[in-house]
């Protein structure tokens, strides 16, 4: 058994900083890392950033779980010089750590569409990590991890913004990703949460029980910093930017400067699928098998869980196949397809669409790999096809997810129509009904519990309740006690009793930003055990329906890309 990681003299050895070490540095890059006013950045994978570091910082919440997997001491989290590197003070690392993060650029595409006009120059060579820079690669417990905070100060990829992010949508991304972790979500994971005793900035929000879906004023909210850790943070608009350099060949070395990203995202996140001794055509075209595999699954994850991205742009999307870039998202209360917790995201990224905005990401995806495959006719053939397959993937893990969640041993149409039919025509809460599936009720009075307002009421669609729940218990065929208690257990593994919805977030931001982080606390406790039968008490609180006052409100039913 490994000794616990104490300090940071012990975390030094174990750094190991492979993308800097493996790509390219922008030529044009400061030595200091004083790099902090918005620029084009023409070649180059990355570019070396001094962090700015928040204001008299305060702890806040580390990922006990985390730190645990990582080997590192609980204690470490509240130490100073830990304290101070993670937020955004890393002039005195010990060595081989490096005082200079990195930030990195990428193109952007909404829903499948190429743009430049969100880059201050119009030619995308400014869009890029803003107000992120990873600080430290290494190896922990035998595995690579990446560690980027986020609300680190300015970057060449600023475009103008302060560099910050408010505590907020920090308490936001922190809680979340931890709970995903526990969902059984493939996810970037949180380490820590650190706020600032003095800095503030202003952001546009809402009026108190506002029903604006546009911030209405600015407010003063406090800085805060958290640290999110990955395998990787390569994406897929980082693939685009370098893609879209060589399809136009922007300079003698775009074509290899592709060829080597790709190569290391390759090693970073698919060195156990793809054999290094292969051609290279060979590994960009099971690279793109391996990632379709990922994504697929990972969006069929979201739906069993409920969860909706909100803003599945392709520079949200990680190539590791995970979780990415919790800035709008949110949890479903009432069943709706067209469910979308972002004012500005609109029903292409809305929850039962993501799988489309996913194959239009994968698409992206294809047309950056396209160019190393340019003099191999054959290969651009197989590329192609594994695009234009990406929805029959799709599908068929789409149709795994709902009969799992449903109990079945074989999906079923009919009844799976007909349920969501009902599930729209009744207002049901998405996370109680399945939960309450879950437990093999002889009647529909369990399942009651999950519907919203005065559906109980309506005597016709309380009798297609009825016969649809005849229906399913056919299907799944239960027919012993055993059977039964077998089942349940089966179903209550993939459809959770706990999802952290805005409603729960809105308290514990509101109390931490007054210096009260007891909910931050009690949210994680619940959040990472989310298939558990907790206390009466957690149940009372945290698993029922939401509100009838909170419909609708701005901030708590929607909310901005503010942060």
């Amino acid at each position: 058994m490994t000794s616990k990681v104490e300090t940071l003299e012990d975390i030094a050895p174990l750094a190991d900083y492979s993308l800097t070490q493996t790509l390219n540095v922008d030529p044009n890059a400061t030595e200091d890392g004083v790099d902090h006013s918005p620029r084009q950045v023409f070649s180059g994978h990355y570019v070396p950033v001094k962090p700015t570091a928040i204001e008299n910082p305060i702890y806040i919440a580390h990922s006990k779980r985390f730190f645990n997997e990582l080997g590192f001491s609980d204690s470490l989290a509240t130490t100073e010089p830990f304290m101070n590197m993670f937020s955004g003070d890393t002039s005195k690392l010990p060595e081989p750590m490096r005082k200079l993060g990195w930030a990195t650029g990428y193109a952007l595409s909404i829903y499948g569409t190429e743009y430049y006009e969100q880059c201050p120059f119009r030619t995308g060579n400014g869009y890029g990590d803003g107000r992120a820079m990873s600080i430290l690669e290494g190896v922990f417990e035998g595995k690579r991890w990446e560690m980027q905070i986020k609300g680190g100060g300015r970057t060449p990829y600023c475009r103008g913004a302060d560099g910050r992010a408010v505590l907020r949508s920090s308490v936001r991304e922190f809680l979340a990703q931890e709970h995903m972790h526990a969902l059984g979500v493939p996810t970037s994971r949180s380490l820590t949460l650190y706020t600032s005793a003095t800095e503030t900035v202003q952001r546009p929000w809402f009026h108190n029980g506002s029903y604006s879906r546009d911030p209405e004023l600015m407010i003063d909210e406090a800085v805060a910093i958290s640290t999110r850790v990955a395998p990787s943070f390569l994406r897929v608009g980082q693939l685009e930017l370098f893609g879209r350099r060589a399809r136009k060949n922007e300079h003698p070395d775009a074509l290899k400067e592709l060829e080597q990203i790709v190569l290391h995202v390759i090693d970073r996140e698919y060195s156990e699928e793809i054999d290094q001794s292969l051609a290279l055509e060979e590994k960009v075209l099971l690279l793109a098998q391996e990632f379709r595999k990922r994504l697929t699954a990972l969006v069929a994850n979201w739906i069993r869980v409920g969860y909706c991205q909100g803003n599945f742009n392709s520079d949200n999307t990680a190539v590791g196949g995970f979780t990415l870039d919790y800035g709008p998202f949110g949890f479903m209360d009432v069943f709706d397809p067209r469910y979308q917790p972002w004012t500005g995201g609109g029903v292409h990224f809305s929850f039962l669409n993501q799988p489309k905005a996913a194959e239009r990401n994968f698409g992206m995806f294809c047309s950056a790999l396209q160019p190393l495959l340019s003099s191999n006719e054959e290969a651009q053939k197989i590329l192609e096809k594994i695009k234009t397959e990406f929805p029959r993937v799709m599908q068929a893990n789409m149709i795994l997810m709902w009969a799992s969640k449903l109990g079945l041993k074989a999906f079923d149409t009919t009844l799976f129509n007909e349920l969501m039919k009902l599930m729209i025509d009744t207002s049901v809460d998405y996370t109680i009904f399945f939960r309450e599936l879950s437990a093999i009720p002889a009647d529909i009075a369990p399942l009651a519990k999950s519907f919203y307002g005065e559906s109980v009421l309506d005597k016709k669609l309380m009798i297609r309740w009825v016969e649809w729940l005849e229906k399913w218990q056919e299907a799944v065929a239960v027919t012993s006690l055993k059977e039964r208690e077998a089942l349940s257990k089966k179903m209550k593994s993939v459809n959770p009793k706990y999802t952290l919805r805005e409603w729960f977030l809105v308290p514990a931001y509101q109390k931490a930003a007054h210096g009260d982080y007891s909910l931050i606390h009690e949210l994680q406790e619940i959040m990472n055990n989310p298939y558990d039968e907790q206390s009466d008490e957690v149940e009372a609180r945290y698993y029922r329906e939401k509100p009838a006052e909170l419909f609708d409100i701005a901030g708590v039913s929607h909310v901005s890309c503010s942060s």
